[in-house]
């Protein structure tokens, strides 16, 4: 027996001890969703859409599945489901999080719907793929699952990765696995990356065609706002000093809290919205913050913003284009901790300057191009973060030249929509056409 033949044996052999797991941990998944919907992590009017079954019914004709994990995810690849529908071809978007829901039943074109990803076991996405029958899935960035990849691979559904990002520390997990790897990554056609070292990575994981065609974040649209709530925002703030810092996770809230205090020792009237990155932390933050700053309000308790609320808690699902419009100065989370950062893009392109931290690897060379281009600038300390912000508060002027620097700085890395769009063209033609059929067949049949 040849080595690749007993490495393509142990992969198999590693998904089927994979699959039975699954099946092992099935009936403790009721349990897992119940914790998790306690803790306002899933939608309990649809749970059973994370067991396979469907909310909705299958529309006629063919159908692209798409799946993106939460809301940058589901932010940027809006534009890409909007061109396949204005091709003919119905799409189906399915995420992992509620704020992705709420963005997806907003933001979705009229041909295409939202269902809640089904968890990985074999009968749910048995149960899935039965009812929904894709012609063809697109995940985006690094959303692979063992389970889902086996079972399109056998039915012959082709995937395709798109705007493919492989972060360190999963190319690194997942090279634990090299028996497993080839069965998954060997069957995906076609890889969309971000950049050349996404592309190597997925190469060296076992995707044979990999293009690189950019960040589909920076063909997205900046998050939108509603317009009444910017207004009474921007009212109840009138000329106080404020800033914003968004997609902070847990180890950073802290720092900032203290940061805020003593800075309001030489600004009295200075406003900070904390938007977390996972809402669902937002009342045990607010408990833990007012310990801190007592002044803290918190905004899903109805409490709003008063003259002389300092920290203002924001966990609402799908306003962070709103909480980014009232500041011009943004520091982005994720990235004091070891966590990679979050994403700047949206700050950047809405007219904030950029502060973040030193942990930035999962959006490298954007923070790369905001550093070098002055748009932004990295803290490490308390003390970091104080003086910058005194710095900042200062002069309006630096702060309208920063953020200039930093919209111009991401004006290089768009165009990725078109080049994807060019990639998948041989698999969407066949696509389009058929759509064409099936709509010529229903009129000749009415």
């Amino acid at each position: 027996m040849g080595k690749q033949t007993r490495m393509d044996m142990s992969g198999r052999i590693a998904l089927s001890l994979y699959r039975s797991a699954g099946y092992a941990l099935r009936p403790f998944m009721p349990f897992l969703m119940a914790v998790r919907r306690s803790r306002g992590k899933e939608d309990g009017a649809r749970r059973k859409e994370r067991y396979g079954k469907a909310g909705l019914p299958r529309p006629d004709g063919p159908l692209v599945w798409v799946h993106a994990a939460s809301v940058g995810e589901t932010n940027a690849v809006l534009p890409l489901i909007h061109q396949i529908t204005e091709g003919g071809t119905c799409v189906l978007l399915t995420t992992g999080t509620l704020t992705s829901a709420a963005i997806a039943e907003k933001n979705l074109p009229p041909m295409a719907c939202h269902q809640f990803v089904p968890l990985d076991l074999v009968p749910y996405v048995k149960r899935f793929l039965d009812h929904w029958q894709p012609d063809l899935a697109l995940f985006v960035e690094s959303e692979l699952w063992p389970t889902m990849m086996s079972e399109m691979n056998q039915r012959d559904i082709p995937l395709i990765i798109v705007n493919g990002r492989m972060s360190d520390r999963s190319y690194q997990r997942w090279r634990k696995m090299p028996f497993a790897i080839g069965q998954m990554f060997g069957s995906v056609p076609l890889c969309l990356a971000q950049s050349e070292q996404d592309s190597q990575r997925y190469q060296a994981l076992g995707v044979r065609h990999v293009e690189v065609t950019g960040n589909l974040k920076f063909d997205a649209p900046p998050p939108s706002a509603d317009m009444d709530a910017l207004a009474g925002l921007q009212s109840a703030i009138s000329n106080r000093p404020v800033w914003i810092a968004a997609s902070t996770h847990q180890g950073e809230e802290k720092l900032l809290a203290q940061a805020h205090k003593r800075m309001a020792m030489r600004l009295p009237d200075l406003l900070t919205i904390l938007v977390p990155r996972h809402p669902e932390r937002g009342e045990e933050l607010w408990t833990q913050i007012r310990q801190i700053v007592p002044k803290t309000g918190l905004r899903t308790k109805d409490q709003a913003l008063q003259q002389d609320t300092e920290i203002y808690i924001c966990d609402t699902l799908g306003e962070l284009g709103l909480f980014y419009r009232l500041s011009r100065i943004a520091f982005v989370g994720g990235s004091l901790i070891n966590h990679g950062g979050q994403n700047p893009i949206e700050p950047a392109r809405l007219g904030c300057t950029i502060l973040h931290g030193p942990n930035v690897q999962n959006f490298k060379d954007i923070y790369k191009a905001l550093d070098e281009s002055g748009g932004s600038e990295i803290i490490t300390t308390e003390r970091d973060l104080i003086n910058i912000l005194t710095r900042l508060f200062a002069s309006e002027a630096e702060v309208h030249r920063r953020s200039e620097l930093a919209r111009l700085a991401l004006q290089p890395f768009s165009g990725a929509l078109d080049c994807t769009m060019m990639a998948l063209t041989p698999f969407l033609n066949p696509l389009k056409i058929n759509a064409e059929l099936t709509k010529a067949s229903g009129m000749m049949q009415r």
